[in-house]
């Protein structure tokens, strides 16, 4: 699927499905490109990967050829945003996102002039998108994270956000944001659950994308029937640690 392929199905509302990468392990990313994902989300906040990490996933999620490329960036910055951009990311996922302000500054960071203020420097994103900056506005996404107490007060102002593609629950924060002891907190459970609806809801309202974080491809369909348009499962290290204790267990049982 091509940038602009995939930022017109996700405007559309149309289901997407991804998978959450926070290792710095280009030749493991670019076979997971191959698998038939709709993207790869690469964690540049949490993740453990620096900048050249994001530089060689990109490269590695090109290579496998059936998904684009996303990065979490580590904080609303649009020197943050821009590196991510033009390493080659067809979009980015903005932490921490509590107003429509912070909202707005966001999208600013990923448009050229006059739309915003992302400076013009494109370096591996010219490969895919060439030298017009408006093309490179129509094919580039921004996802904000509705991860705090302030940010789902406001989800509805966020949403509607001129220029804004979609919102994307952290699940960990939110729950913690909910009152939660820990992430997942069954004490926080029907908190969470309205928080959600309150979330795809905004979002359906605004015309814009709603997707979330989800553990497995159960969480994902499930989460999916019930009204959110994409969803990202899991992530290389988690499945890495499930899978070798798995083959262990069997061993020793």
């Amino acid at each position: 699927m091509s940038a602009a392929a995939f930022a017109s199905t996700l405007r559309a509302r149309e289901k997407l499905v991804g998978y959450w990468t926070v290792l710095d392990a280009p030749v493991a990313t670019e076979r997971l490109a191959r698998l038939g994902y709709d993207y790869i989300a690469v964690d540049g906040q949490h993740g453990l990967v620096g900048y050249s990490g994001i530089l060689g996933a990109m490269m590695a999620v090109d290579a496998g050829g059936a998904s684009v490329g996303l990065v979490r960036v580590e904080q609303n910055s649009g020197a943050v945003i821009g590196r991510a951009l033009d390493a080659g990311a067809a979009g980015v996922i903005v932490p921490l996102i509590d107003t429509a302000a912070d909202a707005a500054e966001a999208v600013s960071a990923t448009r050229y002039p006059p739309r915003g203020r992302r400076s013009y420097g494109p370096m591996r994103a010219g490969l895919r998108i060439g030298p017009r900056p408006a093309d490179s506005d129509a094919s580039t996404v921004v996802l904000a994270m509705i991860e705090t107490p302030e940010g789902l007060a406001n989800v509805r102002e966020i949403c509607a956000t001129d220029g804004l593609d979609g919102v994307y629950v952290g699940p960990s924060d939110l729950s913690l944001a909910l009152g939660g002891a820990y992430p997942g907190d069954p004490s926080v459970a029907d908190a969470f659950a309205d928080a959600l609806a309150t979330v795809r809801t905004a979002a359906e309202e605004a015309g814009i994308a709603a997707g979330i974080h989800v553990p497995d491809g159960a969480t994902a369909a499930r989460r999916l029937a019930e009204g959110y348009t994409f969803a990202s499962i899991a992530s290389d290290l988690v499945h890495l640690e499930q899978v070798a204790a798995d083959h262990l267990g069997q061993v020793r049982s």
